[in-house]
């Protein structure tokens, strides 16, 4: 079963802007209750989506940099990129099959 890749200001780039596949990021926190409650279904995607999407988290307490380049102002906060490109979001925690429905419509 595959995890969740840790992203970081230092291999952002690298794992989700030349990624062949498209790249689901949840920016989170420790203290986001919201995020704590999101989190398990991120990771469950992760295997779910293994070979076909890449799925990433960012703690924007550690990595500011990126979180600032996309403005992320409340979260959690999950962008879906493809090519380099944020082509969805999503705030706030949402249901499961909100997520998928989401990222499965950059599959293509």
């Amino acid at each position: 079963m595959s995890k969740t890749v840790e992203l970081t200001d230092g291999n952002f780039e690298q794992e989700v802007l030349n990624s062949d596949q498209p790249v689901l990021v949840d920016f989170w926190a420790e203290w986001c209750g919201p995020c704590r409650m999101i989190g398990p279904v991120v990771e469950e995607m992760a295997g779910e989506y293994d070979g076909k999407a890449k799925i990433g988290k960012v703690n924007v307490d550690t990595n500011p940099e990126v979180s600032v380049k996309y403005g992320i102002r409340s979260i959690p906060a999950l962008l879906i990129f493809k090519d380099g490109q944020v082509v969805d979001q999503i705030i706030g925690a949402v249901p499961k099959t909100q997520l998928t429905k989401q990222l499965d419509a950059q599959l293509n």
